[in-house]
């Protein structure tokens, strides 16, 4: 029992230390299917009633939103995601800004809840910038040119909710 309880707390600290090494600072989400400043502001008090946002500035003529965080957060994209649909909108892209702690990236490499694709061998430290390249991320035009050419990415076609492609910019 002793034992159990000593693995447990080993593994439990070994998957905080890698949400420490991938953890979201910023996100950048240009809605789709806006048209007055009453649209934008639905999306806004969504995105507030998240508990780790810090604040949120709104660019009305790119329909952008720039969602700060609160630190130690262990948000994932869907949450924005989810967030903009319950307003009665969509997600045309949304930006990351990752803060990364000497992790080595390269194409099609999972870490954590994250797959790098079409992505070059890298060490990302500090603040990178990724986008979410997932249907429902991207808009459904994309998503289909996206579809083709990532087919070689098993992973990109099934869909997954709890995994993200992500492609450094």
């Amino acid at each position: 029992n002793f034992y159990m309880k000593k693995t447990s707390l080993v593994i439990l600290s070994f998957v905080f230390a890698i949400i420490a090494n991938a953890q979201i600072t910023k996100v950048e989400i240009m809605a789709t299917g806006l048209t007055c400043s009453m649209c934008s502001n639905a999306i806004n008090k969504q995105l507030k009633t998240i508990d780790e946002v810090e604040n949120v500035d709104i660019d009305l003529n790119k329909n952008l939103f720039i969602v700060r965080l609160k630190n130690n957060n262990t948000l994932s994209p869907k949450t924005f995601k989810d967030k903009v649909e319950k307003a009665g909108f969509f997600v045309g892209s949304m930006v990351l800004f990752i803060n990364f702690r000497n992790q080595t990236v390269e194409d099609n490499k999972q870490i954590d809840k994250y797959i790098f694709i079409d992505t070059k061998a890298q060490t990302l430290n500090g603040v990178a910038k990724v986008r979410v390249l997932d249907k429902g991320y991207v808009t459904t035009k994309e998503h289909k040119k996206l579809a083709k050419s990532f087919a070689r990415y098993t992973t990109y076609s099934k869909g997954n909710e709890g995994v993200f492609h992500l492609k450094t910019i």
